[in-house]
């Protein structure tokens, strides 16, 4: 015989257990757009596009107990990128436990690194690059725009933490991005440390290798905080012409890609803008891994505007001090201008 406090209790859990029921039906009749919000592509690209690129492998990793279902996995990790909630209330999703998300946004955020020599290049065809790029400001022979922006982290601890605070005096992962004038990424460096300037970054990349060789041909759009090069082309800090003015017109308007790249990027995935709170591995493969389905999303028109973002702007003393050291490329700078502008 069950007492009155027994038989209350009993109740209460049947009433629980329906809510919860109702909640999952609920979660997996989904129509389209409450999906796409959720998740930020449709349900037939998660099935025939993202699925299958992780599918095998996700297979690979254990057949012990009952492990999470690729598609689940895949979800999961969807949905810590569109949200940046904390992982409990991620895994509450689909109830699971928080280490188990942890190990699932390590997982699949690894596997996606590993497509980014697929997703995130520069197009084999860059004249065309070119004049889609000459279309948006007149600005001749550019095949991209590069701006450094700071990917908010915890404190990682240890000897070297203070290496990733920032001059916000926040802690922070300085992440460099090159953007087509489709606001595509073209190239992602995000393993430097937020108190490494954005110039610095550079210098030590594969990307200014390549451009000095000749591999890629080209010239790249940057802020002041860059050293003015023959293939890297900054703003004039103080216009004393007609054309020098024209020429710093063209230049905002046309780098004004990488600024609406970033910003459109984080919108769509917002653990971006706030603190990840993984190890700096992860954080680091989680940053490539939303590049790598940012780029599929625009190739699939899966598209956030941003209106209101703002110029980079840098100090006087630190664009002094970082032009200082490439006369060969501010003597081309003016040469450029003089004969474009």
């Amino acid at each position: 015989m069950f007492n009155e406090e027994g038989v209350s209790n009993a109740i209460k859990w049947m009433k629980d257990d329906y809510r919860a029921r109702k909640f999952s039906i609920r979660r997996n009749f989904l129509i389209a757009n409450e999906f796409k919000s959720r998740y930020r592509f449709s349900k037939d690209i998660v099935l025939n596009i993202l699925l299958p690129l992780i599918n095998a492998d996700l297979l690979k990793v254990t057949s012990r107990g009952l492990p999470v279902p690729p598609i689940y996995q895949l979800l999961v990790a969807l949905r810590f990128y569109s949200s940046g909630s904390f992982q409990v209330i991620t895994g509450d999703l689909i109830k699971v436990s928080q280490p188990t998300v942890s190990r699932i946004v390590k997982r699949v955020s690894y596997l996606f690194c590993l497509k980014m020599q697929r997703f995130v290049k520069f197009p084999s065809n860059l004249e065309t690059i070119k004049e889609q790029f000459y279309s948006i400001g007149s600005f001749p022979g550019i095949i991209g725009a590069i701006d450094g922006t700071h990917i908010p982290i915890q404190n990682p601890g240890g000897s070297y933490a203070e290496v990733f605070r920032n001059r916000k005096k926040y802690f922070s992962i300085n992440v460099q991005i090159v953007c087509g004038p489709d606001l595509q990424i073209y190239d992602i460096v995000a393993d430097r440390p937020g108190s490494v300037h954005d110039n610095r970054i550079f210098q030590a990349s594969t990307l200014k290798r390549k451009m000095e060789q000749g591999i890629i041909d080209g010239i790249l759009l940057g802020d002041s905080g860059y050293g003015c090069q023959k293939y890297l082309l900054t703003p004039v800090l103080q216009p004393e012409t007609v054309s020098e003015e024209n020429y710093n017109k063209a230049h905002i308007k046309t780098r004004n890609t990488v600024e609406r790249t970033i910003g459109v990027w984080k919108r769509i995935f917002p653990c971006l803008s706030k603190k990840l709170a993984t190890n700096l591995t992860t954080t680091c493969h989680v940053i490539v891994a939303t590049s790598v389905l940012y780029n599929i999303c625009r190739s699939h028109g899966i598209v956030e505007e941003i209106d209101d973002i703002g110029y980079t702007t840098t100090t006087r003393q630190n664009i002094r001090n970082t032009q200082a050291y490439n006369r060969e490329g501010l003597l081309f700078r003016r040469l450029f201008i003089t004969r474009h502008f």
